[in-house]
C-alpha cells in the first residue's frame, strides 16, 4: 500500500483535475482548492450539478462525465451523499484518482465509508483525508500546521 505522501504525489503530478463541489461564490473551500490548481499548471474542470459557471464566468459541468476531456483525477469538496455519486460517475468516466476532501479543524467531510469502498472495489486509487492545500512548497501556514497535526494524530491514514 503506498504511503499518503506517494498518493498526493501521484495526485498531484497529474495535469487534468475535476474539482467536485466548485461554487459559485469564492468563499467556499472547493473554489480555494480549484484556484490553488489552476495556479500551479495544472487544466481544472469545476464539476456542480447545480450551476453552469463559476466565479469569473469559468464554465462549471454537472459532473465528471461532462467534462470536456476525462480528468485524470477528481478532488472532491461535497457533502458525503453527494461523494457517494461521484465515485459512480467517475467509475464510469475512467477516473483512476480521487481525492475526498477533510478538514479535521473544521469539521467538514467529504469522506463517506461506502464511497471509499467503491473506489477500492473499482480500483480507483483514493485519498480519503486531507486536503491539497496542505502539500507542496507554498502551503500557508496554517494548511502546514493542519498537515503536521493530522499526520501526528493518525488522521492522514489513507
Amino acid at each position: 500500500m503506498p504511503t499518503m505522501q506517494e498518493m498526493v504525489d501521484d495526485f498531484l503530478a497529474q495535469k487534468t483535475i475535476a474539482v467536485a463541489g466548485v461554487s459559485r461564490t469564492k468563499e467556499s473551500t472547493a473554489n480555494a482548492v480549484y484556484r490553488k490548481l489552476k495556479e500551479s499548471g495544472h487544466t481544472v474542470y469545476a464539476v456542480n450539478p447545480n450551476a453552469t459557471t463559476v466565479e469569473d464566468g469559468e464554465a462549471c459541468y454537472p459532473d465528471v462525465k461532462s467534462t470536456p476531456q476525462r480528468p485524470d483525477a477528481v478532488m472532491i469538496v461535497t457533502t458525503p451523499a453527494a461523494t457517494d455519486q461521484v465515485v459512480r460517475d467517475c467509475a464510469d468516466a475512467g477516473v483512476k484518482r480521487v481525492w475526498m476532501h477533510c478538514s479535521v479543524m473544521h469539521g467538514v467531510r467529504s469522506t463517506s465509508e461506502t464511497a471509499v469502498q467503491f473506489c477500492r472495489e473499482h480500483g480507483i486509487a483514493v485519498i480519503p483525508a486531507g486536503c491539497p492545500l496542505m502539500y507542496g512548497a507554498k502551503a500557508d501556514p496554517f494548511h502546514r500546521f493542519m498537515k503536521w497535526w493530522m499526520s501526528r494524530t493518525g488522521k492522514l491514514a489513507v
